[in-house]
């Protein structure tokens, strides 16, 4: 049995190699979702956040394959992300899961790190190769679902949904939306309104969170533009120039029926008003009239997070599949 460091960036070659695992992987162990597009997973490979240094390995001739996130700035250079780790389903019960995470955890102990968490979908191999590797829970949460149809008229052809402003919302707010990089003169507003997210559920994981400031905004953005996908960023503003709440949504490959919904906060002071609401449905009006391919649109909620739950029942959000964030302390 072999595993192997990948050079980075790596190839093509090895690209469609780590697709093909993660793609055979899905279709036994999460076979109700869309297979893994490439464009997301070059993305992934190629670009490493600026406050992380990414680590890949590959077994067996490309049947297994893990990846490693490395965080570099102060606060988290005690820690790390397991990524992926992911082996075949007709590869596994050999040992190269094992083998894998040995390199893992080899490379962790060398840069001084004492612990490392991940994001598993319960039920599955994952959950209890994570167990068995003494990984805990740490955070209980959920994907949640919600379909996307685009409006179509009685004659069948495509309807572009409706005017960006459509959306109503309460006295003295209006709605902002950008797509792409959010403007340098709304990044230090945003930016503050990202620290309501201190409040939100994080369990126990041993990740410290960063202070958001307008640079760590615009390379969070940054990121995802250079990983190939698109951003959509919907707020809610105040007429002092305040942004009261703000929800954002990835598209990791634009041509993809997929999204992913990344934060929705309401700022302290500004919550009773439905404003979650409101972003988010702004959202997806803007969504149906510029992804006409879309189709769904997924999302993790913790568990704990009872405000937020309630605010994607409201809006055709379903449960789909439990998860949870793994540690394990070295």
């Amino acid at each position: 049995m072999t595993v192997r460091a990948l050079p980075l960036p790596p190839t093509d070659a090895e690209v469609d190699a780590w697709t093909a695992v993660l793609a055979a992987a899905q279709a036994v162990d999460l076979p109700q979702g869309p297979p893994p597009a490439r464009t997301e997973v070059a993305g992934r490979l190629r670009v490493t956040p600026a406050r992380g240094r990414a680590a890949l390995w590959t077994a067996d001739g490309g049947t297994g394959v893990a990846a490693l996130l490395l965080f570099t700035d102060e606060a988290n250079a005690h820690t790390a992300f397991l990524d992926v780790l992911a082996v075949r389903p007709d590869a596994r019960r050999r040992g190269l899961g094992r083998a894998l995470w040995e390199q893992v955890r080899d490379e962790l102990l060398a840069q001084g790190r004492t612990s490392v968490s991940t994001l598993v979908d319960l039920g599955g191999p994952g959950q209890a190769f994570a167990e068995s590797l003494g990984f805990e829970n740490v955070l209980p949460m959920a994907w949640y679902e919600q379909d996307v149809e685009p409006q179509r008229p009685r004659d069948g052809a495509f309807a572009p949904a409706a005017p960006a402003c459509a959306t109503a919302v309460a006295p003295g707010y209006k709605l902002h939306a950008w797509h792409g990089r959010v403007p340098d003169d709304w990044a230090g507003p945003l930016a503050t309104a990202h620290g309501a997210m201190e409040d939100a559920p994080m369990g126990d994981i041993d990740e410290k969170t960063e202070r958001w400031t307008p640079q760590r905004l615009h390379a969070s953005h940054r990121l995802i533009l250079d990983r190939g996908g698109e951003i959509t960023t919907v707020a809610a503003v105040t007429g002092e120039g305040e942004v009261a709440a703000y929800t954002e949504l990835v598209l990791p490959d634009p041509a993809g029926p997929r999204a992913l919904q990344y934060d929705t906060v309401v700022a302290p002071t500004h919550r009773g008003h439905g404003l979650g609401g409101a972003v988010k449905r702004h959202m997806l009006e803007l969504a149906l009239h510029r992804y006409p391919g879309l189709r769904r649109i997924d999302t993790t909620v913790a568990d704990e997070n009872i405000p937020m739950r309630a605010v994607n029942e409201r809006l055709g959000y379903r449960r789909a599949r439990p998860a949870a964030y793994y540690q394990l302390s070295l």
